[in-house]
Formats: C-alpha cells, sequence, structure tokens
C-alpha cells in the first residue's frame, strides 16, 4: 500500500527582459559569463539538483538565443522545457508559465521561481531553501539580513533619514510556494517586484531564510566581475 502523494519541486525561471541597466547589447540573461550564457549557469544548477523534478524557463515569443543556448546543452533534455509565453515584465512572466503548465503540475507542488540574472545560485541553497519549508504553511524566499547603514535620500541627493536597518532583509530568490496558492496571488495583484509580495497581499507572512551573498542578482556593469569571481570560485 503507498503512502500519501508527496508535493514535487518545479524550477520557473522568468527570462524574458532586456537587462536594458547592464548595456550589454544583448539580453542580460544571455551575456556571457565565466565561460557561458548567465542563463546556463542558472539552468545547470536547476538540472543537475536532484530534489528538482522539472524547470520551466519564460521566454520571449520571439526570443532568438534560446534555441541555440539548449541546443548546446544535451544534459539538459527531459530536465528543461522552454515557454515562449513571456510579458511585459517579470509578473506577466511569472503568471503566464503558471498557467502554461496548469496540467502538469498539481496546486500543492512547490513552485522555486529564481531570477536568471542570479547565475550563483547553487543546488546547496535550493537543497536548503526545501529542507528549511518543507512542512511550512505559506513557503517562503532566500533572503540576506541587511548589515549596511541604510539612509533615504531627499529629492537633491541628500540624506533625509538614517533608516534603522533592524528586522530587514534583502530579498532573493528562488521565492518558493505551492502552485496553487501562487497562482491566485499573481492573479489578483498588481504592481509587484517580486512573487513574496504577491503572497504579502494575500495577508499571509513568507518565512525568511537565510541565502548567501554569491546568489546576488546581477544588474549593473560593475556587478559582472564580482560574479565571475564567484562563479570561478
Amino acid at each position: 500500500m503507498s503512502g500519501p502523494r508527496q508535493p514535487r519541486h518545479f524550477g520557473l525561471i522568468p527570462a524574458a527582459g532586456i537587462g536594458a541597466r547592464l548595456g550589454a547589447g544583448i539580453p542580460k540573461q544571455y551575456m556571457p559569463l565565466a565561460g557561458k550564457p548567465m542563463l546556463a549557469h542558472v539552468l545547470d544548477t536547476f538540472a543537475a539538483t536532484a530534489v528538482i523534478a522539472h524547470t520551466f524557463v519564460v521566454v520571449s515569443a520571439d526570443d532568438g538565443y534560446i534555441g541555440d543556448l539548449v541546443a548546446a546543452a544535451p544534459h539538459w533534455q527531459g530536465r528543461i522545457t522552454i515557454l515562449f509565453h513571456g510579458g511585459a515584465d517579470r509578473h506577466a512572466s511569472v503568471l503566464n508559465g503558471l498557467n502554461a503548465i496548469r496540467t502538469q503540475v498539481s496546486d500543492d507542488d512547490w513552485m522555486l521561481v529564481h531570477d536568471a540574472a542570479r547565475p550563483g545560485l547553487t543546488s546547496g541553497l535550493i537543497e536548503h531553501l526545501i529542507a528549511a519549508l518543507r512542512d511550512d504553511a505559506v513557503g517562503g524566499l532566500l533572503a540576506l539580513p541587511v548589515v549596511d547603514t541604510l539612509k533615504r535620500s531627499d529629492q537633491d541627493g541628500r540624506v533625509a533619514q538614517t533608516v534603522e536597518r533592524t528586522a530587514l532583509w534583502a530579498a532573493q530568490t528562488p521565492q518558493m510556494f505551492r502552485y496553487g496558492l501562487l497562482l491566485q496571488a499573481l492573479t489578483q495583484a498588481t504592481a509587484l517586484t517580486d512573487e513574496a509580495g504577491a503572497i504579502e497581499m494575500l495577508g499571509l507572512q513568507p518565512c525568511l531564510v537565510e541565502g548567501s551573498p554569491r546568489n546576488f542578482k546581477v544588474t549593473l556593469p560593475h556587478d559582472v566581475a564580482l560574479a565571475e569571481m564567484f562563479l570561478r570560485s
């Protein structure tokens, strides 16, 4: 007699952006970094993490780079699926991706949404997040406690206020929530920068799980050298 069905864990990578702030000339996720495109580092990590049942990548309908990326990575076969359902922003891309896989997942399966521009993620961090949230009723996200003194500026670029940093965290990804709950939250929400914000709008409190400095988001040109340092080490 078999036991109750265990929820599965799926990766969902929104990768339809253009990365304008980096000024790389190509979409940021395809920029070469430590020997291969940034997105390839992320997908290699998810594909190599045994606890992840499958990973879905959401790209724009006219993406001209993803085909070559997949062709160069035969080890992703059976582990990675490309969804050409990218939206105008992250919120739309994640929501479109969730709707596109409706028949392939169950409401109680876990979705791990991760930024394509965080190539420093490791299998260990994914496993750490899953272990921390395994029995959590809401879900949560990797994050780092804020250690720097924070200043709020006025319109002239001068200090208007020193912000108390106690209990402040910098959000990272993956952000991990049950499929049904995340779909409901993103369907109802507006003006979001991350999935946890949508969950908060439902009146719920995501759990903060300590991440790693290496899992930072590559956003500006000077981030590239730091990311390569982590990846090469």
